[in-house]
């Protein structure tokens, strides 16, 4: 299986989008600082993550949500971003 999943950043209240084969190891690599991008906004909090049959899907999906539509349909549908932001809690 492969994966697209959203974190949500617990210092800078923003969202991360990425995909991958191995979800548990790509979350600990997040967690542990070691991805570019993401390592400077340590903690992360993984809000949703969908499973796909084949990496062209999970990419695509990907693509998709880091559009203007795609953000807007995830933060309507997939993570409630307005709770997350006051750090009520994490939705999943």
């Amino acid at each position: 299986m492969h994966y697209t999943y959203i974190l949500y950043s617990l210092k800078s209240k923003n969202f991360y989008c990425g995909y991958i084969e191995n979800l548990q190891e790509r979350f600990k690599l997040h967690q542990a600082g070691q991805v570019k991008s993401t390592s400077p906004f340590l903690p992360w909090k993984l809000v949703w993550y969908a499973a796909f049959e084949n990496m062209r899907l999970a990419k695509d999906f990907e693509i998709y949500l880091k559009s203007g539509s795609g953000k807007a349909f995830a933060y309507k549908r997939l993570v409630h971003s307005e709770a997350l932001k006051k750090d009520v809690g994490v939705v999943k």
